[in-house]
């Protein structure tokens, strides 16, 4: 059984899968094809990543992979906190710019799903954070591409300590007036 939570944004959904807890922990089933697909995201994942962020405060984002190896991704957190972000780069949408933010935990089974149109990123909100998604598309270097994580136009209220950690390639990152975007509303 998978849960739905639609957005103010369509597109982005926030999952919840069931928990079982006992005295030993939990149990949880993060993802089953079947399951997904009847609660409305049928996507082929096909290939899983995990990152391990050390510092509170580190952003990795806004990042997306352009056609022909665009990316849906389903994301979760296997252990700490995060403020997840998706913004709509998809020409024509009326919601253009504009983004959700979740929080995620180790504790509460929740998963952000970001379809492709999507640029998606992250900030840690504890140290020692592990965050695992899955992608439907291989990576490609020769298709990446994202939108700076902090530009004003966006709004995104990051916490103060966000940008404790960033990668040079996320600094160099344009920002959304810069973008071309390749994915236009409805053509997804």
């Amino acid at each position: 059984m998978v849960g739905i939570e639609r957005l103010s944004i369509p597109g982005p959904l926030l999952v919840q899968t069931r928990r079982f807890e006992d005295a030993r922990g939990f149990f949880t089933e993060t993802y089953n094809a079947r399951a997904f697909a009847e609660a409305g995201i049928p996507s082929v994942f096909v290939q899983d990543n995990h990152s391990l962020s050390r510092e509170k405060g580190t952003v990795r984002g806004l990042h997306f992979q352009r056609p022909p190896h665009a990316q849906e991704k389903l994301v979760r957190v296997a252990k700490g906190r995060i403020l997840d972000v998706v913004v709509d780069i998809r020409k024509g949408s009326p919601r253009y710019g504009n983004h959700v933010a979740v929080e995620l935990t180790d504790n509460d089974g929740r998963q952000l799903y970001v379809p492709e149109g999507f640029a998606h990123g992250f900030c840690t909100l504890v140290p020692d954070t592990e965050v695992i998604y899955k992608v439907t598309d291989f990576w490609s270097p020769d298709c990446e591409d994202g939108v700076l994580w902090n530009d004003p136009a966006l709004a995104i209220a990051w916490p103060d300590f966000a940008g404790a950690q960033l990668a040079a390639k996320d600094v160099a990152l344009a920002p959304l007036s810069k973008l071309d975007s390749p994915f236009v509303l409805g053509r997804e």
